[in-house]
């Protein structure tokens, strides 16, 4: 029975229109997991000697289990952001002579082979084969090894069952700033505390059996979960939920926009697709702190430009790269309706416009940083206004891919085609280069009132652009609602 569902899901996977569609996205995903396994695998071979050279008076052992706590944790929030849930078509076959409990222990077991699990191993058994060969106790190394192995199977069992709970991966980010904070301000080494517990494990290996009783028990509680599920009138039947009506009464005050513009604002926060891409909002305003407080970033003025654009355009290009495909499931429906294409796109734009104001005024406080870079952030906002917006408008005509609401943003391609790939030229690199040149040849002030001229042109421009911009639409309307019927 094992070998018939691996031999479906086989088939599911390579027969799928997705696969044939986005070969290029399959490799480029291919070479991102070769990449992950081996910087794992170098981190895990030399590791010892690393640790060692970094911590001479410290058994590297020890050193890697004061900080495992962070890994843990830091592990568990990465799978709750990007690793989908045990899915399986289940539906035909609720109607086979096939024992559920069987459908639901292949599910179960599936997901214990998945790369979020199989990734950390090539550090752990390779740490673990050197600790062996530097004369640490076999049995002692053995232990510590299979209670990685099974804390990384009850994280991946853990996952499933908060996965759906947004206060549980708030709880966590909280605990591991807190535990940054704690131990940087030396109030108590909390590392060293927790580190101490897998010394322990080390020193008497037979306290594997506890974590592998915590993973039985995680195991159990997913089976009855999935188990109680697996029913064909589940399957079938529509569940009534009770919505969440926000008051949007303000948009109002934007006239014929504000339809799409509520419509849009309950997309967003109704579905987990878009959800999740709001949230990462806020990684991309807390960009510049990668670069700012580094040194070796402070004669690269070019690199403020890649700052400005992208925290003040987070949002413009995660919500307007998939414009029109966020409305895919009902596009067709869409255009049937009765209204002037050009206040659409006008309601696209507004949002985007207002996302990349708002996300520079709450990235003021790079002031911090100087002067300069507040003024490239400014350059950065006007250009994004003035120019992004349309051209990412304009990408949005070559959008034929569907958008499934209810899947993650994070490192989740579907309906990523060439477009959302070849759209980030104009949208980073031309702006950079722009600038780079202008600062190099003329002066840094030069090159930012450029920047900001370029964004005021596309603003004085903007009904001209918006005009041929819809032109472009609704030329390729028929195509678009073609495309977005069929499945990825």
């Amino acid at each position: 029975m094992i070998s018939h569902f691996l031999n479906l899901e086989w088939k599911q996977y390579f027969r799928a229109a997705n696969w044939q569609k986005s070969v290029f996205l399959n490799i480029l995903l291919v070479l991102f997991a070769l990449y992950f396994i081996v910087s794992f695998l170098i981190i895990g071979i030399g590791g010892y000697w690393i640790l060692k050279e970094m911590y001479p008076d410290q058994d590297p052992l020890v050193v890697v289990n004061a900080f495992l706590l962070y890994a843990i944790v830091g592990d568990l929030i990465f799978r709750y952001l990007m690793q989908k849930l045990p899915v399986m078509n289940i539906k035909p076959m609720l109607t086979l002579p096939i024992p559920k409990s069987k459908i639901v222990h292949f599910i179960l077991v599936k997901s214990s082979f998945s790369f979020f699990n199989i990734m950390s191993l090539f550090f752990y058994i390779p740490f673990a084969v050197v600790l062996i060969m530097q004369g640490y106790n076999v049995l002692g190394v053995l232990g510590w090894l299979f209670t990685m192995i099974f804390i990384i199977q009850s994280v991946n069992y853990l996952n499933f069952l908060i996965n759906k709970n947004t206060k549980i991966f708030a709880a966590l980010i909280t605990i591991i700033v807190a535990g940054y904070l704690v131990n940087y301000f030396n109030w108590f080494n909390l590392p060293g505390f927790i580190g101490k517990g897998f010394d322990f494990i080390y020193m008497n290996p037979i306290m594997v059996f506890a974590f592998a009783a915590l993973l039985a028990l995680l195991y159990s509680i997913n089976y009855k979960q999935l188990r109680n599920e697996v029913y064909l009138d589940a399957v079938i039947s529509e569940k009534t939920k009770e919505v969440n009506a926000s008051d949007l009464s303000f948009a109002d005050k934007l006239g014929d926009l504000a339809p799409f513009i509520k419509n849009d604002l309950r997309l967003m926060w109704r579905n987990k697709r878009t959800k999740s891409g709001v949230w990462m909002i806020l990684v991309g305003l807390l960009y510049g702190l990668i670069f700012y407080p580094n040194p070796m970033y402070k004669d690269m003025q070019f690199m403020y430009v890649l700052v400005g654009i992208f925290s003040t355009g987070t949002f413009l290009i995660n919500f307007g790269q998939f414009i029109p495909a966020w409305d895919s499931s009902y596009y067709k429906m869409l255009m049937s309706q009765n209204f002037k294409y050009e206040r659409y796109l006008e309601s696209k734009f507004t949002i985007m416009t207002i996302s990349v104001v708002a996300l520079f005024v709450l990235g003021i406080p790079y002031v911090y940083f100087g002067w300069k870079v507040l003024l490239v952030h400014f350059a950065a906002m006007i250009y994004n206004v003035g120019v992004n917006t349309h051209v990412i408008l304009y990408g949005g005509t070559f959008n034929r891919k569907k958008i499934n609401l209810d899947e993650k943003a994070a490192f989740n391609f579907q309906g990523t085609g060439a477009v959302q790939w070849l759209i980030g030229l104009p949208l980073m690199l031309l702006p950079m280069a722009i600038f780079g040149i202008i600062n190099w040849l003329v002066s840094f002030e030069i090159a930012t009132i450029t920047l900001a001229v370029l964004g005021f042109i596309g603003i004085a421009l903007h009904k001209k652009l918006m005009t041929a911009i819809t032109k472009k639409y609704i030329t390729n309307k028929y195509v678009m609602i073609h495309a977005f019927n069929q499945e990825n």
